[in-house]
């Protein structure tokens, strides 16, 4: 499952965001979420409302409504070129100076990733020792299994821990 999040006219220029914007493409949410927190960037912050506001899509979008978001990753990010505002700056001796304000559309596709079957747990194998094996054995035999007394006993005469 995939969901996507739009904002359109952000107020700063394509390339700024795209510095951004490239640091979180691909990455995990968690990993992204930290990435956009932490970096100085104002684009940063524009991008982290984005990514949050594809995150509550996606929690809004699932039936159960419980996501798990170790298994959300940052599938699509685009930056396109927004509206360009054209402004004039008088100059010295009478001329004009062209300003351009640009401005850029942010898209974020959240994704859902499948868990194939390397990555499901694995199950755990018994690391037997000989006796613990020889205890086994006795018992599906119908044998009960041998206690162990709970005192060590030392071969140098000193005391044990548990006398």
């Amino acid at each position: 499952m995939e969901v996507r999040a739009i904002n359109r006219y952000i107020g700063s220029s394509p390339r700024k965001m795209r510095l951004v914007i490239d640091l979180i493409r691909g990455k995990s949410v968690d990993e992204a979420l930290t990435i956009l927190y932490f970096s100085p960037k104002h684009a940063s912050k524009v991008a982290e409302r984005v990514l949050r506001s594809a995150i509550s899509n996606l929690q809004n979008k699932d039936e159960a409504g419980r996501v798990e978001m170790s298994n959300l990753f940052v599938k699509q990010v685009r930056v396109d070129q927004g509206p360009t505002l054209k402004r004039l700056l008088p100059a010295p001796m009478g001329r004009v100076y062209r300003i351009r304000k640009r401005s850029n559309h942010l898209t974020i596709v959240v994704a859902q990733r499948e868990r194939t079957k390397s990555e499901l747990p694995k199950p755990v194998k018994k690391v037997t020792t000989p006796r613990k094996a020889a205890a086994e054995s006795e018992v599906e035999k119908g044998k009960p299994a041998k206690k162990r007394s709970g005192t060590k006993k030392l071969k140098s005469g000193g005391k044990s821990e548990n006398a």
